[in-house]
């Protein structure tokens, strides 16, 4: 059967001496796997459609497991994101948080649309790190793993302050905060930035300026609440935390 799709690539590998195998996350199908007959030669006309985070229109005939690329034209090459570290860091993340959490061939139009959307806001200087934060706050709530942020998991209070507690799975407040004493304190502009990253569309994120030690905080709640829940080991994650460590 013959298939037409816009995809963005989120995984390339190479097969055999001269072609690739691509992931698609596609908005019609979801993830596909598509074999790309000689994509690691220097002249193929198909070389550049390969590439990761390429976003474009392909067709592709399949009969099994496997799609073989039949015709793809480039929508958005996002070449600029493969030719800076930290751009290709971050959207390496996003593509692999896509592949390891969404299942195969489950449409998902709406988290197309929100990874489309990510790259091209990476690619456009947006802050790539809270652009990461709302995209893998979307991947949880598609996947099932959404934290309770709008009101406490305990009593149902949202007022005044209020903590973050992972092993309970969302926001604590201060008369519940014995429930778990390991839950981190939210300043009011955090708890608000929490409820960003899940409610706001990505498309229309516009240039957002938060405070280092703000950006801090969310990625250790976010990577701590993650791991209690999720518990994946990323590749691209470990390469974020050493990119930091060292000061790259």
């Amino acid at each position: 059967m013959q298939y037409r799709v816009q995809g963005i690539v989120i995984r390339s590998m190479d097969y055999g001496e001269g072609n690739k195998i691509v992931t698609l996350f596609t908005r019609e199908l979801g993830k596909a796997a598509v074999i790309i007959r000689g994509a690691k030669k220097v002249k193929s006309r198909y070389a550049s459609v390969a590439q990761l985070f390429t976003c474009g229109d392909y067709l592709y005939f399949k009969s099994g497991q496997l799609g073989t690329l039949n015709h793809a034209e480039i929508v958005e090459s996002h070449h600029r994101i493969r030719e800076d570290l930290h751009k290709a860091a971050y959207a390496s993340y996003m593509a692999e948080l896509t592949d390891r959490m969404l299942p195969d061939q489950e449409a998902n139009a709406f988290l197309f649309e929100q990874l489309k959307a990510g790259l091209q806001g990476i690619d456009e200087d947006k802050d790539m790190q809270i652009i990461s934060f709302m995209y893998e706050m979307k991947i949880w709530m598609q996947a099932g793993y959404q934290p309770e942020l709008d009101a406490c998991v305990s009593c149902r209070s949202a007022e005044g302050a209020m903590r973050f507690s992972s092993s309970l799975g969302g926001i604590l407040c201060e008369r519940c905060r014995a429930k778990d004493p390991g839950a981190v304190p939210l300043s009011p502009g955090g708890w608000k930035l929490l409820r960003l990253f899940a409610h706001t569309d990505i498309r229309r994120l516009g240039q957002i300026d938060v405070k280092p030690e703000t950006k801090e905080t969310l990625k250790k709640l976010m990577r701590t609440y993650f791991d209690t829940h999720i518990g994946l080991q990323l590749k691209s994650r470990h390469f974020l935390d050493q990119m930091e460590k060292y000061g790259v």
